[in-house]
């Protein structure tokens, strides 16, 4: 199977890109976010591969990261959840995104992505849950982790999300607010939770 590839970025087409490794045009499916990251076309990249074989193909799947590739692995582990989607999802989302959208519960981050629904969001925050490790890390997402069985950040979350903000958006700012106050209740966290939302910092 091939794991890594390096050559050079022949062409950029929508939803794959051209590798030339030594005369050889391999094409290689990649996220929206990959193919932002990648140099000017002629030159030299290099890139984590996922080999899917299947009776009548064999494709392969690039990522500009090692995190990228992880979670393009968990995602496709969730029924309902094929090569494409999850390329949608990869597109939409960074790892970091989809770990946060998981912690708090937010199904509808998911359906940023072209072909995600709410029902396969909620089944992807169902089957995800406990699962991804350390896609991403901050010191918010710590406190998140750790402060699992905490009522006041919970009711803290859903109070702002039924403001109108994003359960992620909610999450990173109620977590921000615990870190200053650990002890605070849940109405002092959905003050400072405001206010960090207010200065646009979490």
């Amino acid at each position: 199977m091939i794991a890594k590839l390096t050559g050079i970025l022949d062409s950029i087409h929508e939803g794959y890109i051209i590798l030339d490794v030594n005369g050889v045009g391999y094409r290689v499916f990649c996220s929206a976010r990959t193919v932002g990251k990648l140099p000017p076309l002629n030159h030299t990249v290099s890139l984590f591969i996922e080999t899917q074989v299947r009776e009548d193909h064999i494709h392969l799947f690039g990522f500009a990261t090692p995190t990228e590739q992880q979670a393009f692995d968990y995602l496709t582990d969730v029924q309902g959840v094929g090569a494409k989607v999850g390329m949608a999802i990869l597109s939409a989302l960074s790892p970091e995104e989809i770990q946060m959208a998981v912690m708090t519960a937010d199904a509808k981050a998911f359906t940023r992505a072209n072909g995600v629904g709410l029902k396969l969001g909620t089944r992807l925050v169902t089957e995800l849950k406990g699962k991804l490790g350390s896609l991403g890390t901050n010191e918010n997402m710590e406190v998140l982790k750790t402060a699992t069985s905490n009522t006041a950040l919970d009711d803290a979350i859903s109070a702002l999300a039924n403001l109108g903000y994003a359960r992620t958006d909610a999450g990173m700012a109620a977590a921000s607010a615990l870190r200053r106050k650990p002890d605070a209740s849940a109405s002092e966290l959905i003050r400072l939770a405001l206010q960090e939302i207010g200065k646009g910092g979490s």
